[in-house]
């Protein structure tokens, strides 16, 4: 099959409306967040931690300025990896922070994957054994992996109903959640020792999890109707209907339970939250709910993560071996997140899934910003000063998220670390490879075909 067909097979222009550019969106922001990070949130920032949420709202709110400039000054398939490529050119930067991007996005899959098997356990009973929550999760990605394979129209028309069953979803449990509680005066008064500062930022980071989801919305750029307008639109539209959710879901969660039992019921505190107010049904539906967001989100973030890898293979910043298989670059790129996110559904459990997820990405994060900052900010005509806030609020953040892991799971650290001076390092060689001098070469004729 020559490059040409390879591009037409993959990018297919004006195939997503606003609308269903802001569902795939939220089905990522939406899948993850929520249903996992509320009580891992609880456990780090105590009873603040549905304030903890707004604060994530807020440093991603200033966030979000850098990716609407750019895409609307340069909409892509690419997105993030296209971004970084404008800014930093054909360097180690762009590579190192677009693989950092790549690999917290398979692990946000990952995420969505586990949480899938930790609610659908708790429809008979959990999972005392341990071994089914990974088992369910490997199958939930396996199924997204074959709707993916169906093409654009599927999965817009997938996600598009999931999204919209489960936001209804979402509101009704917080709308009744909060009803039925006994008092919405969530006990502030219970932080103790979580009142500390550092803990208050490490929940924010994983709160900001629970939002990175629009930037896979900059993924979809050349297949978004009119999107120069479009995709800045979906980002904004996509955060603010999360900041809603969000906020109403905390506080149904923590008026509903102690902040003991939301901390116990960590990975699925959705489900807790709604047996003493709803009963056996409340829980079924949470479970329904969270079975459909898991599973819209790992659909829309295969969909994002393997365009972006396709595009990272074409300009030459990553090596590419077909291994046999036929068909497109994007098809391969596919084979292989699935397979990356398989091993890590399999191996890791959700805290430390999570971790690794909020590490790469607000290193990746300041990168766009420094890049907007130093490069891009005469040419997408962007204000100076909202990158900089940015960069201070994403440092703070991440400073925060370190310390309290240095002192519960500095294990953790030391994955990412290693993790990044091997994808430094890798990235590097291949840079400077032959391989890469005569893949360049070869292809300079299509160069400008884009």
């Amino acid at each position: 099959m020559s490059k040409e067909q390879d591009r037409t097979s993959r990018y297919q222009e004006g195939s997503l409306t606003l609308p269903g550019t802001v569902m795939l969106g939220t089905g990522v922001m939406i899948g993850a967040g929520i249903f996992a990070l509320t009580g891992q949130m609880a456990q780090m920032a105590g009873a603040l931690f549905p304030l903890a949420f707004l604060a994530a709202a807020i440093v991603v709110s200033f966030s979000s300025y850098s990716y609407i400039k750019i895409s609307n000054a340069y909409p892509s398939a690419g997105g993030i990896g296209m971004y970084l490529h404008k800014a930093y050119g054909d360097r180690l930067a762009t590579g190192f922070n677009a693989l950092l991007m790549y690999f917290s996005m398979v692990i946000a899959q990952s995420f969505l994957a586990r949480t899938f098997g930790s609610y659908t356990m708790q429809l008979f009973g959990g999972d005392e054994g341990g071994r089914m929550v990974p088992m369910l999760g490997v199958s939930l990605i396996l199924a997204a992996f074959v709707i993916n394979l169906l093409g654009n129209r599927w999965i817009q028309g997938v996600a598009s109903f999931i999204g919209i069953l489960k936001i209804g979803g979402i509101l009704v449990f917080g709308l009744v959640g909060v009803w039925l509680a006994d008092s919405l005066a969530v006990d502030f008064s219970s932080s103790g020792e979580t009142g500390v500062v550092g803990n208050f930022l490490g929940a924010t980071a994983l709160g900001i999890l629970a939002f990175k989801g629009f930037t896979t919305i900059t993924n979809s750029g050349s297949e978004v109707k009119d999107p120069h307008r479009n995709v800045g639109r979906a980002i904004v539209i996509s955060i603010a209907a999360c900041v809603v959710l969000y906020t109403l879901v905390g506080f149904a969660v923590a008026s509903n339970l102690s902040l003991a039992e939301i901390i116990e019921t960590q990975d699925y505190s959705l489900a807790a939250a709604a047996r003493p107010a709803l009963g056996d049904y409340g829980l079924w539906f949470t479970v329904a709910i969270a079975m459909m967001a898991t599973a819209g989100g790992i659909l829309a973030s295969i969909f994002a993560v393997s365009r972006m890898l396709a595009m990272l293979t074409e300009m030459k910043l990553v090596p590419h071996s077909h291994f046999g298989m036929p068909g497109s670059i994007q098809k391969h790129t596919l084979v292989y997140t699935v397979v990356l996110g398989l091993v890590l559904t399999a191996f890791f459990d959700l805290s430390r899934i999570a971790a690794l997820g909020i590490i790469f990405y607000l290193i990746m994060d300041i990168s766009i910003h420094w890049g907007v900052l130093r490069y891009l900010h005469q040419d997408i005509k962007a204000t100076r000063w909202v990158p900089v806030v940015s960069i201070v609020l994403d440092l703070t953040i991440l400073g925060g998220f370190v310390w309290v892991k240095l002192n519960t799971d500095p294990f953790v650290l030391g994955v990412a670390v290693v993790a990044m001076i091997v994808i430094a390092v890798a990235e590097q060689m291949y840079l400077k490879s032959s391989a890469r001098r005569k893949a360049m070469e070869r292809d300079e004729p299509h160069e400008h075909q884009h």
